[in-house]
């Protein structure tokens, strides 16, 4: 809890908010990242602390290490007790603050081209 979150690139918000079921992300932001000279992707920072999206806007400017937010605890987290940064990367923006964390077995292909492995864009994580 109040770990801090870097981005990985410059990037601009495209949303952010509260998803207060249990089990779902919390604070969410969402930065849209320009990750090549012809290649965007929208990266969803969930699990955040309220103070994460106080004073954000949309269109906001990012840059590259700049801190978006810190792990938030269970009471604004989505309930998580096992507290973790969501991130998850969408290769089309998404049309809320919120992106699917799981979908059905049908939709499982669609997804994998739709919500890319984080290791593509920021190489092997551990």
């Amino acid at each position: 809890v109040g770990v801090k979150i870097y981005s990985f690139v410059d990037g601009v918000i495209h949303s952010l908010g509260y998803n207060d079921a249990i089990g779902d992300y919390g604070n969410v932001i969402v930065v849209e990242h320009q990750i090549s000279a012809s290649s965007k992707c929208w990266a969803l920072y969930g699990h955040l602390d309220a103070n994460s999206i106080k004073g954000k806007h949309v269109g906001q400017k990012i840059k590259k290490g700049q801190v978006i937010g810190r792990i938030g605890d269970t009471s604004e987290n989505g309930g998580w007790t096992g507290t973790h940064l969501h991130f998850q990367v969408a290769m089309t923006p998404p049309s809320t603050h919120d992106m699917p964390g799981v979908v059905s077995l049908k939709d499982r292909e669609d997804a994998l081209l739709e919500y890319v492995d984080p290791r593509y864009i920021l190489g092997e994580l551990y």
